[in-house]
């Protein structure tokens, strides 16, 4: 009876090193290495008696997952390992050992919840369209907005070339001396500079972005650079499925 073997991104995944998507990545840019040899293809396939390394590194079997709350500071990339040196978000969690990458993408001006963790797991199933998962963004805009001006984010817009989801907006204050607006924009999906570019659809230029909510998971209690680690319900809602927010009492 042979061995059985695993696609080389999951056992990666596995293994806490990231998401199956971003071993994806990192087997292209040729950091992976299966018995000495480095294999940048995708479609390789390993069983347990391969020796398989991530940036030199072994895989030492399963880590224990930890998961980690964070709120993004600006200035930092979101990504485990940056070619230009910049600092990441993985860097500002100095006093964590284990290997974790972050859940999705916040730009670099752009702050707020994060989450991170070496679950490659969960890490799928929450950035899985199928997830709908809910990230609450409030942004400061140019302009003095209106809710007839917002309308067209309620029933999607296109945005190179495909139509975004309907999003809940609302508008939190509108300042008329300064000319700015500051509105809250929910969004289920994860496109690249989505929220900034649905405002500018509708005339409203963002100058600062912030995600106060990802799934149930808010701010409270964190400052800019500062994080938490998941409580254990709030791990397993997540992975059950359950992203509703309950307002605090």
């Amino acid at each position: 009876m042979t061995e059985e073997s695993q696609r080389l991104q999951k056992v990666i995944a596995q293994a806490g090193i990231a998401s199956r998507r971003a071993a994806e990545t990192i087997i292209l840019e040729g950091r992976v290495e299966v018995n000495g040899q480095v294999v940048s293809q995708l479609g390789t396939k390993v069983t347990a008696q391969d020796e398989v390394k991530v940036d030199g590194v072994p895989l030492d079997g399963q880590e224990k997952h930890v998961y980690y709350l964070l709120n993004k500071p600006r200035g930092v990339v979101t990504t485990s390992h940056d070619d230009k040196d910049r600092k990441t978000v993985v860097d500002i969690l100095e006093d964590v050992d284990a290997r974790v990458y972050p859940v999705g993408r916040l730009d670099y001006d752009t702050t707020g919840a994060l989450l991170l963790t070496n679950d490659g797991d969960l890490a799928n199933q929450l950035m899985h369209p199928k997830g709908r998962v809910d990230k609450v963004y409030t942004a400061k805009v140019k302009g003095l907005a209106t809710l007839e001006q917002l309308a067209p984010l309620k029933r999607g817009v296109v945005i190179k070339g495909k139509k975004t989801a309907p999003a809940k907006v609302a508008i939190e204050k509108v300042d008329r001396d300064k000319k700015v607006s500051f509105v809250t924009v929910t969004i289920h999906e994860g496109r690249n500079h989505q929220v900034k570019d649905m405002l500018a659809k509708v005339g409203l230029p963002v100058e600062k972005l912030r995600r106060d909510r990802y799934a149930f998971l808010d701010l409270l209690g964190l400052q800019p650079g500062e994080y938490r680690d998941l409580k254990h319900d709030e791990v397993k809602r997540l992975k059950a499925g359950d992203y509703r927010f309950l307002r605090r009492k």
